[in-house]
């Protein structure tokens, strides 16, 4: 048995606003338990806490590994995962945040855009 608490009330409002934010509308999400591996130098897998969500065609996963210590991912298949710049995070709004606009801008390069273009490149679509 784990001994990562489960996410609180206050945390789960936390994902669940940001995800308001982010596509205007309420996005269900679903507690769940991952097997993660803490320390790269232990094989050993704890069970920890976790949050899952799809939209836009992604899934995403924020496990709670500690009091206060959150790591996420978004993916598209068992052969598409992405993460953040950052393994792991203190502050689950930043957390949140980041996997959000790694997605974004995951999905604005697979759709050929990128920083700094402007209308014309982007072709008929911005018309």
């Amino acid at each position: 048995m784990s001994t990562i608490p489960d996410f609180n009330d206050a945390e789960r409002w936390v994902v669940e606003s940001a995800l308001r934010e982010r596509y205007g509308e309420r996005t269900p999400i679903e507690l769940a338990d991952a097997e993660v591996r803490l320390d790269p130098e232990v094989p050993a897998l704890t069970s920890c806490p976790t949050i899952y969500w799809t939209a836009r065609g992604a899934h995403f996963v924020i496990m709670k590994t500690g009091r206060e210590r959150y790591r996420c991912q978004f993916f598209y298949s068992a052969h598409q995962h992405y993460g953040t710049a950052r393994a792991e995070y203190d502050e689950l709004a930043d957390c949140v945040v980041s996997l959000l606009r790694a997605q974004a801008d995951h999905e604005k390069e697979t759709h050929g855009v990128h920083s700094g273009m402007v209308r014309d490149e982007l072709g008929d679509e911005g018309e």
